[in-house]
């Protein structure tokens, strides 16, 4: 064998040996990025159920609103047409982009200001306040309020460690990077950086 062949044989055999490791690897980190991906994906899934809840449950609540005499028809318009609006808004899970949560985000949020409104206002019908169905309602409204917190904490948690892995280091180097892109979380809601006015009335 010619000397100036060794050279070039170790050269190959180091060069298919990097592109082998290289493949291992990378099919063992993708396949942890599939299920960092999966696991968010899943996340949102459970978001978009407890919202779902919260819109079944105001269907009923203004239902039984509807039937108290003299109620306020604006508010209960605003909420209907909120609702309305907020389910038309889907998310599609497979393709997380940023504009599709903010979409969805501002659809709930829209919601929830028209819903705090009605809340509000029957403070001034003491028969509907005073009405077993519509506390049983009020009660499970809000008990979702804090499933959707919850849900979307579990969201924006399981995003950022999808994010995080997919730009460190076994990823970064061995990683399909043209497979996988950064995945958007929810922001807060507008305002609510801003402390709320709280009134108390002694008379």
């Amino acid at each position: 064998m010619k000397k100036w062949l060794i050279p070039v044989i170790v050269i190959a055999v180091l060069v298919a040996g990097f592109f082998i490791i290289k493949m291992i690897f990378g099919v063992t980190v993708n396949n942890k990025a599939i299920d960092l991906e999966e696991n968010a994906k899943n996340s949102m899934a459970n978001v978009q159920s407890a919202y779902q809840r919260r819109n079944d449950l105001i269907g009923n609540l203004v239902k039984t609103v509807q039937g108290a005499a003299d109620f306020e028809r604006g508010t209960l318009t605003d909420v209907i047409e909120a609702r309305a609006k907020a389910t038309s808004v889907n998310v599609d899970a497979s393709n997380l982009s940023a504009s599709q949560i903010e979409q969805f985000q501002q659809a709930q949020t829209g919601l929830s200001s028209a819903l705090s409104k009605l809340l509000v206002s029957v403070e001034r019908y003491p028969e509907l306040k005073a009405s077993q169905n519509f506390s049983q309602l009020q009660a499970q409204i809000e008990g979702t309020e804090n499933r959707i917190n919850v849900a979307r904490d579990r969201f924006n948690e399981s995003v950022k460690e999808y994010n995080a892995y997919i730009r460190k280091f076994p990823f970064s180097f061995f990683g399909d990077k043209s497979e996988f892109e950064k995945m958007s979380m929810f922001k807060a809601d507008a305002g609510a950086e801003e402390a709320p006015d709280v009134e108390f009335d002694f008379k």
